[in-house]
C-alpha cells in the first residue's frame, strides 16, 4: 500500500466517520496463520471506567479519543464490542522458560483483536490483556489495576528513552474485583499495541507442528511484517534471521545502557520485532550491581542484569534451532548456518553497546571505540565497588564536563583515588555536556516510586500516577520542585530490596 493510499484509508476509517460502531480492524494474523490462533470470547465488564488513555497512540491509529472515552469505546477496549469480521484470537506459541522447553504456552489471558494501520500505513496489533480465560489459561485469565498501569507506565517510559517497546493504548477498570492468594484488587484490562506479537516461541511451536508448511508461512509472514528487504535476498529466511539477530543485539544494548532488568527473558517473552514486551517483573537499577535481579521467582539470577546479553544469545540459539529447516535442504547444513548467524550476536552487541556508552560519556567520533569502551568499563567497575547510583552517575557527568565535579563526587563516600584518575582520563578527551544530557536521562521508573504510585492508584488516587507518567514522558529534561527531585533519587538508604512479581 502506498503512503498516500494508506493515509487516505486511515482517514476513511476514523471513528469520527464510523459513528459509534467498533473501529474496523484487519484479521491478517488470524487469516494467515489460523493454526496459531484460537477464538476467544472476552468476559463481561460490569462497570467499565477508563483509567488512562494514550491519545498519541489513538491519533496514530486513527481512533478518536472522544469515541474511546465513550461507553461504546470502553466496550471496544475491553473486548466486548468489536467488528464482526475481527473476532479476537488468543495466539498460540511454545517457549523455553528457565531453560526448559514448554511445548504449548500461548495467550493465557490475552487476545489479539486484530490489526490496524497507522498514519504511515504500518500494520499494528491491537491486543487486550486481562480479558478472562482462554483455552491456554494457567489461572483465571483476569488482571488487576496495578499490573496493567505498571505496563502502561513502563512502555511509555521506555518509548521516551528511545527503546523499542510495545505501548499501551488504554487501561480500563472493569468494576469486577479479582482475588489472588487471598488479596482482593480491582480488575482491569490493558489495551496494548505492538508492531506484532510474534515471539521466538511462535517459531518454536511452528517447528514442532505437524504441518511442515506452517514454519515457512510464519517466516514469510514475519518477512512481510518486519523485514520486507529480506524478500528480495538470495536466501530470504537467512536474511530474516540475520535481521532479527541485529535488532535484538541493538535492543539488548539499549537495556544495558539504561540499567534496565527485564526479569523474565524466556523465549516466549522475546519478540522477533525486537520490541520490549511483558513488564511484570522488570526493574531499573538504583545502585550499580551487575548481578542484580528483582523477580520473586528468579532465585538464582538466571535473568540478572549482567546475564541479559548471554541469555539473549541463548534465546537466539533456540530461535536458530527453529529456523534451521528453512535455511538449507540438508538438516546439518541448516543447523550450521543458523549457528553461524546467531554467533554474530556477540560482536553486534559489542558494537551497539560501545555506541551507547560512547554517547553516555559525551565523546565524539574522534575518540576511538576501544578508548571509550575501556573508559566505560572502568567507570562501571567504580560504580560497582562503591554502590553508586547508575542513572545519577551518568547524568552527573554533564555537570562535570561543564567544570563542576561536585555532584558526581558527592555520590562517593569520601575521596576515591581511582575516581580522580578516571576523571583526568575522561576530561582529557573533551567530553561534550550537551551530548551527555541527550544520552543520559534524569528520570527512569524508580522501583520504589513506581510501587508507591501503583498503590495509590489501586486505592483510587490516580494523581501520583499521572504526575509520574508526565515526568517519564520527558526523561531528559530536569524539572524543579521537591517531588521531581524525589523522582530522580534512588530508594532511601537501608530500604528493603525491591521485589517484582509477574503480575502482568
Amino acid at each position: 500500500m502506498s503512503g498516500g493510499a494508506a493515509v487516505t484509508e486511515w482517514i476513511a476509517r476514523s471513528p469520527a466517520l464510523e459513528g459509534q460502531s467498533p473501529p474496523l480492524l484487519e484479521r491478517v494474523w488470524a487469516s494467515t496463520l489460523p493454526e496459531l490462533s484460537r477464538p476467544v470470547a472476552s468476559a463481561h465488564t460490569p462497570r467499565p471506567r477508563l483509567l488512562t488513555l494514550n491519545e498519541e497512540i489513538a491519533r496514530e491509529l486513527g481512533l478518536a479519543a472522544e469515541y474511546l472515552r465513550s461507553d461504546a469505546g470502553m466496550r471496544f477496549l475491553t473486548g466486548e464490542a468489536y467488528d464482526p469480521g475481527s473476532t479476537p484470537v488468543a495466539q498460540v506459541y511454545a517457549g523455553h522458560q528457565w531453560g526448559v522447553y514448554k511445548p504449548i504456552l500461548g495467550d493465557g489471558r490475552a487476545a489479539l483483536l486484530g490489526e490496524r494501520r497507522d498514519r504511515q500505513g504500518r500494520l499494528r496489533d491491537v491486543h487486550l490483556k486481562g480479558i478472562g480465560p482462554t483455552s491456554m489459561s494457567r489461572v483465571d485469565g483476569f488482571a488487576t489495576v496495578a499490573p496493567m498501569l505498571r505496563e502502561y507506565l513502563m512502555g511509555e517510559a521506555m518509548h521516551a528513552l528511545r527503546v523499542p517497546t510495545t505501548r499501551a493504548l488504554a487501561v480500563v477498570a472493569t468494576g469486577a474485583p479479582r482475588e489472588l492468594d487471598g488479596v482482593v484488587a480491582p480488575g482491569a484490562v490493558l489495551a496494548r499495541t505492538a508492531a506484532s506479537h510474534i515471539r521466538f516461541g511462535s517459531f518454536e511451536y511452528a517447528r514442532a507442528h505437524d504441518d511442515p508448511t506452517l514454519l515457512r508461512r510464519l517466516a514469510d509472514h514475519t518477512i512481510t511484517r518486519h523485514h520486507p528487504h529480506a524478500a528480495s535476498a538470495e536466501h530470504p529466511h537467512r536474511s530474516l534471521l540475520d535481521g532479527i539477530v541485529e535488532a535484538v543485539a541493538a535492543l539488548t544494548a539499549d537495556w544495558m545502557s539504561l540499567g534496565f532488568v527485564h526479569g523474565v527473558l524466556s523465549t516466549d517473552n522475546v519478540l522477533v520485532s525486537a520490541e520490549t514486551i511483558d513488564y511484570g517483573p522488570c526493574a531499573f537499577l538504583d545502585e550499580y550491581e551487575p548481578g542484580a535481579h528483582f523477580s520473586s521467582i528468579d532465585r538464582f539470577g538466571r535473568y540478572a542484569y549482567d546475564q541479559q546479553p548471554a541469555i539473549m544469545r541463548w534465546n537466539l540459539e533456540r530461535l536458530g534451532d527453529a529456523f534451521a529447516p528453512l535455511l538449507a535442504d540438508d538438516a546439518d547444513a541448516g543447523e550450521r548456518i543458523a549457528q553461524e548467524i546467531v554467533a554474530s550476536f556477540d560482536a553486534r552487541y559489542r558494537v551497539h553497546r560501545g555506541r551507547a556508552f560512547h554517547a553516555k560519556l559525551g565523546l565524539d567520533h574522534r575518540v576511538s571505540p576501544a578508548v571509550a569502551s575501556d573508559l566505560a568499563d572502568d567507570a562501571l567497575a567504580l560504580l560497582a565497588e562503591h554502590a553508586v547510583d547508575f542513572t545519577g552517575f551518568w547524568r552527573d557527568l554533564a555537570a562535570a564536563a561543564d567544570g563542576d565535579e561536585r555532584p558526581l563526587r558527592s555520590r562517593f563516600l569520601g575521596p576515591v583515588a581511582e575516581l580522580d584518575g578516571w576523571l583526568i582520563r575522561w576530561s582529557s578527551l573533551d567530553p561534550d555536556a550537551d551530548l551527555i544530557r541527550a544520552a543520559n536521562p534524569v528520570y527512569v521508573p524508580r522501583n520504589h516510586i513506581v510501587e508507591e504510585t501503583l498503590e495509590a492508584a489501586t486505592a483510587g488516587d490516580l494523581e501520583p500516577f499521572e504526575q509520574l507518567l508526565d515526568t517519564l514522558r520527558d526523561p531528559y529534561t530536569e524539572r524543579t520542585g521537591g517531588e521531581y527531585r524525589r523522582f530522580a533519587l534512588p530508594a532511601p538508604e537501608g530500604a528493603a530490596r525491591h521485589i517484582t512479581y509477574c503480575g502482568t
